[in-house]
């Protein structure tokens, strides 16, 4: 298979970058994304030319650090997946393929398709986390938890803070992030003591970051690698509410 790139190119965040095109030649259909790029690399590193700087880490859509644009998606056309579990069987042979980092103020470029997203990092400590003494690691039935409210949990901290929400939403909203973060602790007996904290130092770092309010599209839902539920901001807006009225 043999494809057409044509790539955001930038050196860093105080430079305007431009699209730059590439051949990807002798591509296999089971090559995943981040394969294919690691063979152009391997092409332009044989010529002498600066390669194309692209995140990733685990490569098995676990870690969230392999976020781009490809035409027009984050992620890719395919649904559920990160970028690193998109296949080039995805792609028609011989097609062009356009490849940009996140477009978002919070997420300003490092080079090429690399981007900053420590905004995320700040959000987790402001406040997702449990600090309270909960003892060793329990048994895992020794806190009974009803069902629902473990499912809540589980759906939640599938997110993988990868920024497809925020790349996706026309305002650049985290609210999905956020809100499946606070939506996470906020269902389990160990985060009962702080819950009111989180939510409003969570939220208050979130807006601090520069991210914009929810566009109320669902795109976030859409593009996100993990099918993150758009109700987790519902919750995470109750939990701000009534952290306030308490």
């Amino acid at each position: 298979m043999d494809f057409t790139l044509k790539v955001w190119r930038q050196p860093d965040r105080n430079y305007r970058g431009q699209f730059r095109v590439y051949k990807a030649e002798g591509i296999t259909p089971d090559m995943s994304f981040l394969e294919m790029l690691d063979s152009v690399n391997a092409g332009l590193a044989k010529k002498g030319e600066d390669t194309i700087a692209f995140d990733h880490d685990c490569r098995e859509g676990i870690c969230g650090s392999c976020g781009m644009y490809i035409n027009g998606r984050a992620h890719g056309p395919e649904r559920g997946v990160a970028t690193c579990q998109l296949y080039m069987r995805s792609f028609k042979d011989g097609s062009s393929i356009v490849i940009e980092p996140w477009r978002a103020k919070s997420f300003p470029v490092i080079k090429d398709l690399v981007v900053d997203r420590s905004a995320f990092d700040r959000i987790i400590q402001a406040g997702g986390y449990i600090s309270v003494d909960t003892g060793g690691v329990p048994d895992g039935n020794s806190v009974p938890i009803p069902k629902p409210d473990a499912e809540k949990a589980f759906d939640a901290a599938a997110c993988i803070g990868c920024g497809a929400c925020v790349a996706a939403c026309k305002n650049s909203s985290a609210m999905l992030f956020v809100g499946a973060k606070i939506a996470h602790l906020a269902a389990l007996p160990q985060g009962q003591l702080e819950r009111k904290e989180r939510a409003i130092k969570m939220i208050a770092r979130m807006d601090a970051e520069g991210f914009g309010n929810c566009s109320n599209t669902y795109a976030c839902e859409a593009e996100c690698p993990k099918k993150i539920s758009v109700l987790n901001i519902a919750r995470m807006n109750l939990e701000f509410i009534l952290a306030k009225l308490r």
